[in-house]
């Protein structure tokens, strides 16, 4: 029973940012339990590559889209990459996310734009492209990454956190709108995890043992304390939840 309620077998995903860290985490899981994935990543051809034959070896099918979501020309780009492959998606997670540590009066406009076009406006033109698709069967899931800092904004992430409470704000809009078409979209929120992004800040003993000291589990996540959430929510185990705002952090966004 339990196995049925995980199992996404021929449902497809895309996720962004799929190459490493949280999102290749949540990649896994979804092919571990069914899923054929389209792997979005930037730059880093050898990971992206990784990730897609360690899908492949699971028995799945896996496809490599190597796309900068700052692009002006996301929709059409997408629906042609779509197109050529023969592709539609059932499961959308919106992952990448650009993250820039700076004072607030010292945010350049490049800055600000960069992070709120790939943080935010991507998000909502790749739900555009794949709802359509997931309205005709009736079935979609859309799972959006957000941060602790939603409620816990860090001094030197002004626009990073600004950002993540907007895409949530657009979770609680779509979830209204979509819940009736079959399609649940839920938002998961992290601590601080272990990954690339993060391994320079934690190389810092006094910052690591400062940062553990503020979580009431006492330790740094990893990307795998994601992956287990985001394939309830992009199974049927989770069709009853949508609109919903989960923290994965180890208690970090607890009040004092």
């Amino acid at each position: 029973m339990v196995s049925q309620l995980f199992d996404i077998s021929g449902k497809t995903a895309l996720i962004t940012g799929a190459g490493q860290g949280i999102g290749r985490s949540i990649a896994l899981a979804l092919a571990e339990y069914g899923a054929n994935v389209v792997i979005n990543y930037r730059s880093n051809d050898a990971l992206a590559e990784e990730t897609c034959q360690s899908i492949k070896k699971l028995g799945r099918k896996a496809w490599l889209w190597k796309y900068d979501l700052l692009s002006n020309s996301l929709s059409a780009d997408f629906c042609s990459f779509r197109k050529t492959n023969q592709l539609n998606i059932d499961i959308l997670v919106l992952n990448a996310s650009i993250q820039v540590r700076k004072a607030w009066n010292e945010v350049t406009l490049s800055e600000f734009n960069s992070q709120m076009i790939v943080n935010l406006r991507s998000s909502l033109e790749l739900i555009q492209c794949c709802v359509p698709n997931m309205i005709s069967k009736a079935w979609g899931r859309i799972v959006t990454l957000g941060s602790v800092q939603q409620s816990r904004p860090s001094k030197q992430m002004i626009v990073y956190a600004a950002s993540k409470a907007g895409q949530y704000n657009m979770v609680k809009n779509l979830a209204r709108q979509l819940g009736d078409k079959g399609i649940t979209i839920n938002n998961l929120a992290p601590g601080v995890i272990s990954t690339i992004r993060n391994r320079d800040v934690l190389s810092n003993d006094i910052v690591k043992n400062t940062i553990e000291k503020s979580i009431p589990l006492g330790y740094i996540g990893e990307p795998n304390d994601l992956a287990s959430m985001a394939l309830l929510l992009c199974s049927d185990a989770g069709r009853y939840i949508t609109g919903a705002d989960i923290y994965v952090d180890g208690g970090m966004s607890l009040p004092e």
